[in-house]
Order: C-alpha cells, then structure tokens, then sequence
C-alpha cells in the first residue's frame, strides 16, 4: 500500500513545508510544524456555480431596511456588538469567533443567549428556530446544561446537529432556516473538500469559509466557539481571526466569579468597549455597576488600600487597588503583582525610592487589582504609588480620595486619556476628592499633602 503524501504545517500561519524544521521560516515560531496529511480535494464535496450579483447604491439601502440587529438578550453584550439604543446586538448575517481559557463559560454564554432569542418570540405565532451544531458534546449533555440555565426544557424550535461533516450540516441548515447558529466548536468540524483530519489548519481555514460564506448568504447570524492555545492565542491559522466578521474573548481568573467580554475586532462596532459578568448558578449575569464588584465595602480604615479611576472601553470604573509592604529578611526584596505587571512594579518601587525618600528597597511589595481583573493602562499608576506608601507608613487613606494618573521616571504625573470622564464616574459614585495631573505635579506632593511621606 502506497504511503500517503503528508505535509508539514505550522500551526501558528498556515505556512506548509515538505519536510520538517524547528522554526517556520514565515511567523518565525519554535516547533510549530506538524505532519499532516496533505491537503487536497477529495471529490467528494459538490461544486456549486457561483453567480455574480450587481447591485446599486439605493437597492443595498432598500434591502438594507429590513437588515437591522437583534438583541443578544444581554445588554452587556449588546454594547460590546455594537449599535445603539434599540438597534444594538448582533448583525444578521454576522460571524462571530468566541474564545477562551477551558472553562470560562464559553459553551454557558451562547447557550443563554440562544435560550434568550427563543424567548423572546415565544409569545409570538412564529417561534425563533436555533440551531446547535454539536462538535464536542452530545445533546444530552447540551440538555443538562440547558436544565440547568432554565427551569423548562419544552424548546421545540431548539434544534441539534451531530454531525462532524461541516458539508451537510450547512446542507441541513439551509432547510431549516434557523434565526441563530452556534457552531461548537469550529476546530472539531471539518469539510469533505479537503483531506486531513478535523482541528487541522486546512480543515479550520475551510470550515470558516464555508461557514462564513453560507452566513452571507442566509443573513443567519453565526457563533464559532474558538479553542485557544497555551500561550493564550486562538487555535489554528490566524486567517481564522481575519475571515469572521466579530473575535470575541472571555476573561476572567479562575478564582473569581467575574468575566469580562472584550471585542478585540468587530466590522460593525467599535474594539474598546468591554462587558462586565458575573459567573453565577444560573450563568452569566449582567453586572449594570461593576465598581459595586471591584471595590470591596467595608476596607476605608485599612492601610494600603485605595480607589483609581480606569477606563475600561469607553466606560469609566472606579476600582480598588491594594498594596501589602513588609520588611524583607532576603538580599532581593520580592516584587510580587496579581492584575499588574512585575515591571510596573519595579519602576513604582525605584521612584518611590528616589524622588520620595521612601526606602523602599528593604521591604517586600506585593500588589493586586481587587476583583481579579487586569489593568493594562497606566492610569493606575498613582493608585498603586499611594497604596505602597500608605501600607509603608500604616496610615490608611479616606475612601473619599481617589487617584488618576500616570507616573513618569522623574517622579511626574503626567495625564491620562479621558480624565475628565474618570473623574465625573468617580464622584458620581460618592468620591469627594481627585488626585491627578490637574491637582499635583509630582507623586511627592500628593504624599505630602496625604501626611505619608
């Protein structure tokens, strides 16, 4: 029997070698290249004749009328999507990639908002149709889930799909003429064009076409759970994330009920906005408040701990930054950081010491974000400078206090995107005092005026 012809292919690009090398002279990744059966039609799949369509300026907006978004049944989710008002959520005919860390509550998050759509038109005489192409899971294990989100399981409009062959799942769905699709998960379907088994880059980067090109043309919106890799990435080729129209992640630690949705593209809305959940029995919740999450009641008389102003997406928070110092018995004091960089840290830590007279450099510093989130921006910077210099002196600060701005190596503070926004969210929320740029020029000032330095 004659051996079948394989290819090497990296996992990270797509970019195909006949034999094997530790780095993929393309993207430049370290062992990226696996063997896989070559790709190549099978003669299987139905070639279908593709007609061009020529449409003016004033038809599209014709047609346009009736082409409007629908609710995704979450308005934390709508926002992330896009629109406005009540034309907010997603786009008929959108495909949308969700990903995330195993467990995070991908497969939670779009069976409710299937179970959402469905309601949503129960009182109506047609109910909304959703279709579960089931990859990874059979329905009865999708039912358990489904129990266990909504008390009633009498869902005749909700439909299941086990077939692995992305071919005549599309085939079927074409029939049925389902409002919403879910896809779970794209790298465990594959198309009888190509050879190769499922989860493989030719087999992804075909899936998504096929997919993507049936949505175009039903208008049928369309949710592609994505796996993601070690390092945090999506799993498979990045073509993937340039073919659908919406990538959206899940975030969240696994020690904290909270999760956050981020945009990170969308065709039909803007990339900064984020969604706040909570992880609860029945699911994912809306948080309407989510400075009532981050900022823990009850902690205004404890040293090192205070309020900053951030900007997540568009949305301003008002967050809790927490400091802990203590005398270190070892020759390399630790810098220790949850929901912040082990660098920013470091630079806190060296300006502290030489613009503030703080000796800092004897004690261990251990930073976090309370709520378990991640903040990237620099506007925290003060925050955290202030919360090491209070646990340092064991003077806690007023609750009525909160602190924008970034820090400079020379001590400065220089200002932020947005800090007018900030600072109305913060005393909307009971803050009577701003700490920024406006108000101070250096991080010495705002010590002295705190009594701390």
């Amino acid at each position: 029997m004659p051996r079948a012809e394989t290819t090497f292919v990296c996992q990270e690009c797509g970019w195909q070698s006949a034999r094997w090398q530790g780095q993929c002279a393309q993207c430049q990744a370290w062992n990226s290249l696996v063997e896989e059966p070559l790709a190549v039609p099978s003669g299987q799949g139905k070639q279908t004749k593709k007609t061009i369509s020529s449409l003016t300026l004033p038809e599209v907006e014709l047609m346009s009328r009736s082409f409007s978004r629908f609710s995704s049944g979450f308005d934390e989710l709508d926002r992330v999507l896009g629109g406005s008002g009540k034309d907010a959520g997603i786009v008929r005919g959108a495909v949308l990639l969700v990903s995330g860390e195993p467990g995070i509550g991908k497969s939670t998050l779009l069976t409710q908002i299937a179970l959402r759509t469905i309601m949503s038109t129960k009182s109506s005489q047609k109910q909304a149709v959703v279709a579960y192409l089931c990859g990874e899971e059979n329905p009865e294990q999708i039912l358990l889930r489904i129990k266990r989100l909504q008390a009633s399981d009498d869902l005749p409009s909700w439909h299941f799909f086990t077939t692995q062959s992305i071919d005549q799942a599309l085939l079927a769905l074409t029939k049925l003429r389902p409002e919403l699709v879910i896809v779970d998960s794209v790298q465990s379907f594959r198309s009888e064009e190509l050879t190769g088994a499922a989860g493989s880059v030719g087999q992804v980067r075909a899936v998504t076409n096929a997919v993507t090109q049936w949505a175009k043309e039903s208008t049928t919106p369309v949710f592609l759970v994505g796996h993601v890799t070690k390092e945090g990435g999506i799993a498979g080729p990045k073509v993937l994330e340039h073919i659908v129209d919406v990538v959206l992640e899940i975030s969240g630690e696994r020690t904290s009920d909270l999760r956050l949705v981020r945009a990170y593209k969308n065709r039909f809305g803007a990339t900064d906005e984020v969604g706040v959940f909570r992880m609860a029995e029945e699911g994912f919740v809306a948080v309407a408040n989510p400075t009532d999450v981050l900022v823990q009641q009850g902690t205004s008389n404890t040293p090192g701990s205070v309020l900053a102003g951030i900007l997540e997406g568009s949305r301003p928070l008002l967050i809790e930054l927490q400091a802990l110092v203590v005398r270190s018995n070892l020759a390399l004091p630790r810098r220790v950081g949850r929901g912040v960089g082990l660098s920013r840290i470091q630079v806190l830590a060296a300006v502290l010491e030489k613009h503030c007279k703080l000796p800092v450099s004897q004690y261990d510093v251990f930073l976090s974000v309370a709520g378990g989130i991640v903040v990237h921006e620099p506007a925290i910077d003060l925050g955290f400078a202030v919360a090491i210099a209070s646990s340092l002196a064991n003077k806690p600060i007023a609750r009525s206090f909160a602190f924008i701005g970034e820090v400079g190596l020379l001590g400065e503070i220089r200002s932020v995107p947005y800090a007018d926004s900030r600072a109305r969210s913060a005393q909307r929320l009971g803050v009577e005092r701003i700490f920024s740029h406006q108000s101070h020029t250096c991080v010495a000032a705002v010590l002295q005026e705190l009594g701390i330095r």
